[in-house]
C-alpha cells in the first residue's frame, strides 16, 4: 500500500521582504497623517483666532481692535508675532476703541476645577485697576452644575468690577482674590461662590489671582509703551 503525499509546508516568508513591507505600510501612513495635518493647519489656525476674538470681545465689549503682546519677565513688552513666545513671557492683548484709545487687556488663566483644568479670560481695565469681564477658554466641568459659571448672574457680577490693583511696591497684588462662600463676600477683590458649584467657582477666582499676580506687575510700569493701531 503506498503512503499518502504529505502537504507542502508554505515556504517561510523571508525576513527581509516583510520589514520591507512594513515599512512601506507604514510610511504610506505618516504621509498621509502629515498631509492631513498640514491640509487642516490652516483652518484650525483660523478657528483658533476666530475663538480668542469672540473671547477678547466678551470680556471687553467695544473693541475696535486687538494687538498680541508679551510681558517679559525683564519687565519689557514687545508685540507677539507667531508663535515665538518666550518660557517665562506672559501673553495678553491689548485693545482698542475706535478712536484707537487703549481701553483694556484681556489675558488668560487656568487652574484646576472639579473634571479638570478651567481655562478663563479675563479683562482688565486700567483706569480702575479692576477686571470689567471673564469667560471660559475651555473646561470639562460637570454639564448642570460647573457650567453654571457661564450662566449665573450673581456670580457674573463678581466681575464687573473685581478689584485687582497693586500694592504700593508694584510687585503683587494689593489683595489677593479670593473666592468666598456664597452670600459672604465683603471686599471688592472676593468672588461670591456659587452654591453647589463651589470648586469650579474657585478655579475662576485661582485662575485670575494667578494670572493677574505674574502679569500686571510687568505689564502697568510699561504700559505707556503700548501703541496705538495704525
Amino acid at each position: 500500500m503506498s503512503t499518502p503525499a504529505l502537504p507542502l509546508a508554505a515556504p517561510p516568508t523571508p525576513t527581509r521582504a516583510m520589514l520591507l513591507a512594513l515599512g512601506l505600510v507604514a510610511a504610506i501612513c505618516g504621509l498621509i497623517i502629515v498631509v492631513a495635518y498640514e491640509g487642516s493647519l490652516s483652518s484650525v489656525k483660523e478657528n483658533r483666532r476666530v475663538a480668542m476674538e469672540r473671547a477678547i470681545h466678551k470680556v471687553l465689549p467695544g473693541a475696535a481692535k486687538t494687538v498680541a503682546y508679551v510681558a517679559l519677565a525683564n519687565g519689557g513688552i514687545r508685540p507677539l508675532t507667531g508663535a515665538d513666545t518666550p518660557a517665562d513671557g506672559v501673553p495678553f492683548h491689548a485693545a482698542f476703541d475706535a478712536a484707537g484709545q487703549l481701553m483694556g487687556i484681556a489675558a488668560e488663566g487656568s487652574a484646576k476645577g472639579y473634571a479638570g483644568n478651567v481655562r478663563i479670560m479675563f479683562g482688565y481695565s486700567p483706569p480702575c485697576h479692576c477686571v470689567v469681564g471673564f469667560s471660559v477658554v475651555s473646561m470639562q466641568e460637570t454639564p448642570g452644575i460647573g457650567d453654571k459659571i457661564l450662566k449665573d448672574a450673581n456670580f457674573l457680577a463678581n466681575f464687573k468690577s473685581l478689584d485687582v490693583r497693586l500694592a504700593a511696591d508694584m510687585k503683587a497684588l494689593a489683595n489677593e482674590v479670593k473666592t468666598v462662600k456664597h452670600g459672604s463676600k465683603t471686599q471688592a477683590w472676593q468672588i461670591d461662590a456659587i452654591s453647589g458649584a463651589t470648586v469650579t467657582s474657585r478655579a475662576v477666582g485661582r485662575a485670575i489671582n494667578d494670572a493677574a499676580q505674574v502679569l500686571l506687575p510687568r505689564l502697568l510700569p510699561q504700559l505707556q509703551q503700548i501703541e496705538s493701531p495704525q
